[in-house]
């Protein structure tokens, strides 16, 4: 539905409460919208294109044991942002990347000794 939205859309989204009212963002959620769908039929899934960016297409463990310990960023992140840009993605950089890659379990960062820790 997102890679759907007209400037009408934006327009009306403008002057919605509860987004930030930045044009040039909510343009760049449509056109990434648009991006994924594209990704999706290229690679199957957005999972397998993901998968791509690790070796052996496996996710990544870490063991840090402090919170200072845990980058922002990795060579996985990198890559991955760099070909999305190349793809057309907008305010999708390394650090966002690697916050994804955490958030749907691609790279385990969970302390050593955090009651979350799975493998």
């Amino acid at each position: 539905q997102v890679a759907q939205m007209t400037d009408e859309d934006v327009e009306r989204l403008m002057h919605f409460d509860g987004i930030v009212k930045n044009r040039l963002k909510i343009k760049s959620t449509i056109t990434n919208a648009k991006q994924f769908l594209v990704i999706q039929k290229e690679f199957g899934s957005f999972y397998n294109y993901t998968l791509s960016f690790f070796p052996n297409r496996n996710p990544i463990i870490n063991h840090f044991q402090s919170l200072s310990e845990i980058p922002v960023s990795s060579p996985e992140s990198d890559a991955m942002s760099k070909d999305m840009k190349k793809r057309g993605f907008k305010f999708f950089g390394s650090t966002i990347c690697y916050a994804h890659l955490q958030a749907s379990g691609f790279i385990n960062d969970h302390l050593t000794d955090c009651i979350c820790r799975k493998g």
